[in-house]
């Protein structure tokens, strides 16, 4: 017999269409997916057109999922449920993040779910321009080691680590070392960043594949350390970077530290999958409930919304 995704919260949704009904089944207002992209038109083209060309392993393997105009992708994830849109922007050349952080005050001030974004670049100006960007009302943060190429202990973020910490704002920072290694990927000079500045929230993309204990290690020890659970478990990442065997056990240790990351709308397959690869981890409702809305809407300040309405 087939199972019923409506009323099995454990089988997750079979489709897109069917995500607003599951999240309900589960007690929820929405979901709190801190991990969406929504760039500058010319950037986003850009990022596309480097996944068409390179993808995983080779050209026409990443195929984008959601290759639409911005105002259809902000329709799909509201149709998805998602409670608040984080745009995430990130820089990988110098004189790029005070740009993109304009573009992200724009953003939020017309798109009533926007969580105000902003990034940074290790350069001479980032100090001030984080701070404008937490004066602004920006409450989430993106850096990305593998693009931009650089250290995060780089002595020129000092200040921009060091505001943020203080402001106790999450940064979204991708510096696994999937899918593809750099110079400075890797869970050790994130360890020396928090030995600097231990009291940074940090959200781990895609669950700092493939360091995955290495970053769960830092989970344990850094009370402000989370993990992201961009693309993971998903048929797509099985098949090129699996989890550990002995990898879930920690993950439902680490409840609280655990949050939704999805990577809308640069995904190969429908949001749903990335939901239903959480649910047949199988490590209850209560952790989903805590993944999937209370832990990111306690990160990005989010007010108790109205129950969703599939």
């Amino acid at each position: 017999m087939p199972i019923d995704h409506m009323t099995d919260p454990g089988a997750g949704p079979g489709t897109d269409a069917e995500v607003a009904a599951w999240v309900t089944s589960l007690g929820l207002p929405g979901l709190a997916d801190i991990h969406v992209h929504f760039l500058p038109e010319r950037v986003l083209t850009k990022v596309w057109a480097h996944f068409d060309a390179h993808g995983w392993s080779a050209a026409g393997d990443w195929p984008i999922h959601y290759r639409l105009p911005e105002a259809e992708r902000l329709d799909r994830v509201r149709e998805l449920g998602l409670r608040a849109i984080p745009s995430l922007t990130y820089a990988h050349r110098p004189g790029m993040a005070a740009w993109l952080n304009d573009w992200c005050t724009d953003f939020a001030a017309r798109v009533p779910e926007a969580v105000h974004s902003a990034t940074f670049f290790p350069e001479p100006g980032a100090a001030s321009y984080v701070l404008e960007a937490l004066e602004r009302g920006a409450r989430l943060f993106k850096t990305h080691v593998t693009v931009g190429g650089f250290a995060p202990t780089d002595p020129l973020l000092d200040p921009a680590w060091s505001a943020v910490q203080d402001a106790q704002v999450p940064v979204v920072l991708h510096a696994g070392s999937g899918p593809h290694p750099g110079r400075h990927t890797g869970p050790e000079p994130v360890a020396a960043l928090l030995r600097r500045f231990p009291r940074l929230v940090l959200v781990i993309a895609h669950l700092g594949m493939p360091e995955h204990h290495e970053f769960a290690d830092l989970a344990e020890q850094y009370a402000g350390v989370h993990l992201d659970t961009t693309m993971a478990g998903t048929d797509y990442v099985e098949a090129r970077s699996p989890l550990p065997a002995d990898y879930l056990p920690r993950l439902r240790d680490l409840q609280d530290r655990v949050v939704l990351g999805a990577d809308f709308p640069n995904i190969p397959y429908p949001y749903a999958h990335q939901l239903q690869a959480l649910a047949r981890w199988d490590l209850g409702d209560d952790w989903l409930r805590d993944v999937l809305w209370h832990n990111g809407a306690r990160l990005m300040r989010l007010d108790s919304p109205e129950p969703l309405t599939p």
